[in-house]
């Protein structure tokens, strides 16, 4: 499965929720006129696009049908995926320019800190980088075992102290120690945290300050791990994680699981942070980097899930067929054709037989039809072993 059909999968549930809206939605209006505009608008806020950022999508599509003169509200579909396209901007992946590139990885628990730690250091080590992980998540019971099975899976270091150490000493030795061996990657980990809690957010600062200084120079990114299915409770957090850290960057996780993968305009929109990251399944390379023009064409695709499927049944696979035998079996399939019913045996028991009759003429259509040429195929076959019993 290559990238594109992977994030077109993982946002199968977003696109049919938003998608049957919006089918619904046109086929209901004649022309596009205000009351078009606002069940629109009240269209993209149950998708949780969000109430600001549905606002100013319509303002943008009002300006596009008056400039372009569009009365078809068929016509829609198309300018609703620029003006999306344009609002995600430019797409941003991780820095990793300058070693060590240090990735402070942030968020609650429970919206996939560490498999996000875990398949960011898999795809680093893959990718010829040495990798070190920091286990700065001293709060959480056995959150420093978990990530020990993630970096010994990914084949990486890991720095780590005892349970309930200081969190910014783990990450401090961490810096050092990557500084030290040139690693070309740390990734450290940090406690979840609720993000309505002072005094874990008050740490997470300090932990940010740490990392700014001892890291100068180097490649700084700050991933805020957010759980998708959370919906616009996750734009509100990153408002409030943003006040504590400079975040440059969002890792949306858990997208093939839920219908609110929405939420990605508005958190680009409303918080000028681009989601660099998106978690769309649960092996190691379902870690995606995100590209806006593939999100928009997922999203609005409307090509057949079975695409692929019918590829494999045209009928041009009878051109691997040795020429000798298709044209055997053509002839064969003439000859059967011209044969009077008479001389065929079980046409001539069931003719009188109208059901017998259906099941003849349904052959006659498989033969025709798409599957014409197995059915040429088996009576090939069975022709040679009628041939064979008559010379015995």
């Amino acid at each position: 499965m290559n990238i594109f059909s992977k994030i077109a999968a993982g946002l199968k549930k977003t696109k049919d929720s938003m998608m049957g809206k919006l089918e619904s939605l046109m086929n209901s209006f004649t022309k596009i006129d205000e009351e078009f505009f606002e069940e629109l608008e009240e269209l993209l806020i149950t998708c949780d696009i969000g109430v600001e950022t549905s606002l100013d999508i319509c303002g943008e599509l009002r300006k596009k049908v008056k400039e372009k003169g569009i009365t078809d509200p068929a016509q829609i579909k198309t300018e609703l995926k620029e003006i999306i396209t344009e609002m995600l901007g430019e797409d941003k992946g991780i820095d990793t320019s300058a070693k060590p590139a240090v990735i402070l990885v942030i968020g609650v628990n429970g919206a996939g800190k560490t498999t996000t730690i875990g398949k960011l250091a898999a795809r680093y080590k893959n990718e010829g980088k040495s990798v070190l992980v920091a286990a700065a998540d001293t709060f959480r019971a056995a959150a420093i075992e978990q990530l020990e099975v993630w970096t010994e899976r990914a084949g990486v270091d890991i720095v780590k102290h005892a349970e309930g150490s200081d969190p910014a000493s783990v990450v401090f030795d961490a810096v050092t120690a990557a500084k030290a061996r040139g690693t070309d990657v740390l990734i450290c980990d940090t406690a979840g945290r609720l993000h309505n809690k002072k005094n874990l957010m008050d740490e997470l600062k300090k932990i940010s300050r740490i990392v700014h200084q001892q890291a100068e120079g180097c490649s700084l990114e700050t991933l805020l791990v957010l759980d998708s299915t959370t919906g616009q409770n996750a734009v509100n957090q990153a408002k409030l994680f943003s006040e504590a850290a400079e975040i440059t960057g969002i890792v949306l996780t858990k997208l093939d699981g839920t219908a609110k993968g929405g939420i990605i305009i508005s958190i680009h929109r409303e918080l000028g942070i681009p989601v660099k990251l998106v978690g769309v399944g649960e092996k190691l390379d379902d870690l995606q980097d995100f590209h806006a023009r593939d999100f928009a064409d997922a999203l609005f695709e409307t090509e057949t899930d079975f695409e692929y499927n019918y590829e494999r049944l045209t009928d041009g696979e009878e051109e691997d067929i040795p020429e000798e035998i298709a044209e055997e079996n053509e002839t064969i399939s003439e000859a059967e054709e011209t044969v009077p019913e008479a001389e065929e045996e079980p046409a001539a028991e069931v003719t009188e037989n109208a059901e017998a009759g259906e099941e003849v003429q349904e052959k006659k259509d498989l033969k025709n039809g798409k599957f014409g040429f197995l059915f040429k195929e088996i009576s090939f076959g069975k022709k040679k072993k009628e041939n064979a019993d008559t010379e015995e």
